[in-house]
């Protein structure tokens, strides 16, 4: 029922066991135009964010196990109770009510989003949308209660660090002759090590590349310092912190089994590319170039701790990692604040999230 494919291909290709109301008349021609008109609705960061809301809905449902039988069509009762263990955050006082049901708290605003995405995977599977506007006021009412409870407490969950372990495990998961899992291996190397914003690695769908903005193999530059020690320099066009024009560097260097130079060395000889293709790409089976989808390397990365037990991770997660790693190993906070680009009192968030580990 739900093939492992990327984000955004999960709200046609994730079915239901029930069979859907017919929609138009049965002859070919009229259903294919449908389809491709169906297909077509929403755009491919759409269709991405959409794959996460529905992945969020099936966890849901498989810890409090739900049949397949009632996931598609979805009643009121089951998306209003989605939507409260997708926000809630307990407190260590409804540890006995809470016992061992995991939670990934995210904003209301998500929430919101998520139910879009289980809306839309109504529709595209041929079924009515499953809330009213008046289901819809109803959990807007108790998720408003729930968000003023938790107004202490932070508008998303902190985002939980990767360690050596973590990257070691997802090391040891892939395939790192084959093109994909050798670019996901050489992004999560590298965002570790030189604490790099996910985006600065990945764009938001296949279209948005754009070599002004974003890494090519020409910004990924290898040398040898003074001391004889190999090094690797990224070259960002674009960056969150950069002023327009401004080129940031992040610099790499040689680590023992996890070494990102290594992964990078790896990538350009799995998939090699033209100094114009985007750095961190993959070839798919029919030969194309594709530059790697934030949403659907998360998406593969989560899949992959998930199922060692591990958990989920964020964006951040590999960039706050590689900071907490570098302050453990007694690095100066001030360096550890040069290295990751920071120029704003938001790194003590970094600090704050060490402490906690």
């Amino acid at each position: 029922l739900r093939p492992a494919v990327p984000a955004d291909q999960r709200l046609f290709a994730w079915k239901g066991v029930n069979t859907p109301p017919v929609n138009t008349i049965t002859h070919p021609l009229i259903q294919h135009f449908a389809d491709i008109a169906s297909r077509a609705s929403l755009d491919d960061s759409t269709l991405i964010g959409y794959g996460s809301g529905l992945r969020k809905f099936h966890l849901f449902c498989d810890i409090f196990s739900i049949p397949e039988s009632e996931r598609l069509p979805a009643s009121f009762e089951l998306l209003h109770s989605f939507c409260l263990w997708a926000v809630a955050e307990p407190s260590p006082a409804e540890a006995l009510i809470t016992g061992d049901i995991p939670f990934e708290p995210i904003s209301v605003r998500s929430a919101n989003k998520y139910l879009d995405a289980i809306r839309a995977w109504h529709i595209a599977q041929g079924w009515p949308a499953p809330l009213t506007e008046e289901r819809r006021s109803q959990i807007a009412w108790t998720l408003r209660g729930l968000e003023k409870i938790q107004m202490h407490k932070r508008s998303r969950p902190p985002r939980p660090p990767v360690t050596l372990h973590m990257l070691a495990a997802l090391k040891s998961s892939l395939d790192l002759s084959d093109p994909f899992e050798a670019c996901i291996w050489a992004i999560a190397s590298s965002a570790f090590w030189g604490l790099m914003r996910f985006g600065e690695a990945t764009v938001q769908s296949r279209g948005k590349f754009d070599p002004k903005t974003h890494l090519t193999r020409a910004n990924a530059l290898f040398g040898r310092d003074l001391d004889g020690r190999d090094y690797a320099r990224l070259d960002l066009p674009a960056a969150k912190t950069a002023k327009p024009g401004e080129i940031q560097h992040i610099f790499l260097v040689k680590q023992n089994t996890l070494c990102p130079l290594d992964a990078l060395q790896n990538l350009a000889s799995v998939v090699p590319a033209l100094a114009q293709a985007p750095l961190f790409s993959w070839r798919d089976r029919q030969g194309n170039h594709r530059p790697m989808v934030r949403d659907t390397a998360l998406a593969f990365i989560n899949g992959r701790f998930t199922g060692m037990g591990i958990g989920t991770t964020f964006g951040h997660s590999f960039r706050i990692g590689g900071a907490s790693f570098y302050l453990s190993q007694k690095v100066d906070p001030e360096v550890v604040r040069i290295m990751g680009r920071w120029r704003s009192l938001a790194y003590q968030v970094y600090i704050r999230a060490f402490e906690q580990v």
